[in-house]
């Protein structure tokens, strides 16, 4: 395992300023955000012009790509979707990424027309030697931990990427997700605590277990990136850089 930084740490900044500041913090791995609502790299732009996307990163600092985190943003029709998404995983292959991550669909929509979807997404990744990952999120059908594990069994080749702040917070409300770890290919990492407002506090006062998490991580043979992933647009009290810093500190503590 190692640690790396997501690009969403730093979203105010350009994405060259980015990058750069995740170099100055001692990374040399990042997952990179590529969302329809980022400033750093929309969705459709990346899609529709990936070599100035791969030409704008191979500009910046020496940084190697761990994941691809997409969000295409709603209402695209499915053509649309299937040509970016397509293109995507075009682009990182050049970029040497192995993992391409995805939101599920939203809460209450129907399970099995998302198996048929994430069946032919995940079949394409492999063919391009991609693995493919739907987040655990609170607005979606991997809310349920149990709902996420089905769908990795339905889904040939699925993994998850496990952002445990959404089993804190969400409708789970802090209750065991043990089953999802066989089905982890990337992490997302911040600290949340149980109350109202607190998806975001500072690094210690909540309550993820991050040894816990990491010795059955462990147990299930998973060597890829723990990834810091504070969110710099939540309006969150405290210095974001500060809490980047002593959360890579406290996951380099505990490999």
């Amino acid at each position: 395992m190692f640690v790396a930084c997501s690009t969403s740490c730093f979203s105010k900044m350009p994405l060259e300023s980015a990058l750069r500041k995740i170099v100055e913090l001692e990374f040399n791995k990042v997952d990179l955000a590529i969302d329809e609502h980022s400033s750093h790299l929309r969705a459709s732009d990346v899609a529709d012009h990936p070599e100035t996307a791969l030409a704008k990163l191979r500009e910046g600092p020496s940084l190697t790509p761990s994941a691809l985190s997409l969000d295409f943003g709603s209402n695209l029709n499915d053509a649309v979707f299937r040509r970016r998404f397509e293109s995507i995983c075009r682009l990182a292959k050049p970029l040497t990424v192995a993992v391409v991550t995805l939101p599920a669909a939203p809460l209450g929509s129907s399970f099995d027309d998302e198996v048929r979807r994430l069946s032919s997404l995940a079949a394409h990744a492999l063919r391009e030697g991609l693995v493919l990952a739907v987040t655990t999120h609170s607005e979606t059908i991997t809310a349920d931990p149990a709902a996420a594990v089905e769908l990795c069994k339905a889904v040939p080749g699925l993994g998850l990427s496990l952002d445990p702040s959404h089993y804190i917070q969400g409708p789970n409300h802090g209750k065991s997700y043990d089953a999802v770890f066989p089905y982890v290919r990337n992490v997302h990492f911040r600290d949340t605590g149980k109350g109202p407002g607190e998806f975001q506090v500072l690094i210690g006062q909540g309550e993820i277990e991050y040894g816990r998490i990491l010795n059955q991580l462990e147990r299930y043979g998973y060597n890829r990136a723990l990834t810091v992933a504070l969110r710099d647009d939540l309006d969150s009290p405290f210095d974001v850089e500060v809490e980047v810093r002593k959360l890579k500190l406290l996951l380099e503590s505990l490999l």
